[in-house]
């Protein structure tokens, strides 16, 4: 049986989504799996033994040339020769559901009730039922197994192994310390609000006295890791890496602490200890265990409108994360 698994980005929701993968596989070894995804999310996906074929689309060049829905379009109808017995749109919005259509006629992913676009699920032949603000992770395994016949529980998921996989990555070695604890800094997003503050990381650095390695994805990203590491004794700017490499350092380090954002969750998917910082965003978008901790600031967050407006992340005191870190270093 061949499937395809239409699950587009961002890094976060594609991770939360894996997890599914090394159930659906064990109860069916010879299960063909092919995922399509935004080729700028692909290498996250790289090295999964669960995974058969990574078959890259760029469906966000369409916002900036319009011509290019064409060459689209050409390319998944490319990749629905693989005759798919099944295809899963674990996304569930309208152009993922579009993408799928395109890619056969059996099709499944969420009800009307359980998407913000709930549009999409007309394109489905097999809906899936969960609330839209249930977990995120249960959200996603649910949609990628129950069409084929499998539950994954909570239980299942709290015992995962780890499922994001790198090669090594010898320009990360030099950051790493045999005489302290690695702990790395993940300081960006892509909504303002969501980022802490950098006077609080510098602080926590301070208060850690670990080696700390910050992690950066843009120019703004980098100046923010240069001020913490000036105002700092312990912390070091990483240099710029490519998503091996970040695999790699997450994989390699004691401790991740970070915003809500793709290279945090990362560190859930590697099995690595971590706090992730919430301010505008459901802390649900994650599973809370004995090493991967939430921090969330004390305003309410509204599922289906998130406020991007809300900053109450910046009132979320640095002891409260430095208490969290030094019991998880322990």
């Amino acid at each position: 049986m061949k499937i395809a698994i239409v699950k587009l980005s961002a890094m976060g929701d594609i991770i939360h989504a894996m997890v599914a993968l090394q159930y659906i596989k064990d109860k069916n070894p010879s299960l063909h799996i092919d995922w399509i995804v935004e080729q700028g999310f692909a290498k996250v996906l790289e090295g999964n033994p669960h995974i058969d074929n990574i078959l890259p689309v760029n469906l966000k060049a369409i916002k900036k040339d319009k011509k290019e829905i064409f060459s689209q379009i050409k390319r998944v109808k490319a990749y629905a020769k693989n005759n798919y017995d099944m295809v899963i749109d674990a996304q569930g919005l309208l152009k993922s559901a579009i993408t799928a259509k395109f890619l056969g006629k059996n099709r499944a992913g969420f009800s009307k009730d359980s998407i913000r676009e709930g549009v999409a699920s007309y394109f489905y032949n097999m809906k899936v039922d969960i609330a839209y603000d249930a977990n995120t992770i249960d959200r996603n395994a649910k949609v990628m197994s129950e069409p084929l016949g499998i539950k994954i529980t909570s239980r299942m998921i709290l015992e995962k192994e780890p499922f994001l996989y790198y090669l090594e990555a010898k320009e990360i070695e030099e950051y790493l310390s045999v005489k302290k604890k690695n702990v790395v800094f993940v300081i960006g997003s892509t909504w303002e609000s969501r980022n802490y503050p950098k006077e609080k990381f510098a602080e926590i650095s301070n208060a850690l006295e670990e080696n700390i390695l910050i992690t950066w994805g843009s120019d703004k990203e980098k100046s923010r890791a240069e001020w913490i590491a000036k105002h700092s004794k312990f912390a070091t700017v990483l240099p710029k890496i490519n998503v091996n490499a970040l695999k790699a350092v997450i994989a390699k380090s004691d401790l991740l602490i970070g915003n809500d954002t793709g290279p945090t969750h990362m560190a859930w998917g590697l099995n690595i200890p971590s706090i992730t910082i919430f301010g505008p965003t459901p802390v649900n978008r994650v599973y809370e265990t004995p090493i991967n901790k939430v921090v969330k600031s004390n305003s309410e967050v509204n599922h289906y409108k998130l406020n991007k407006n809300d900053f109450s992340i910046q009132e979320i005191e640095a002891d409260e994360i430095i208490d969290i870190a030094k019991g998880l270093l322990q």
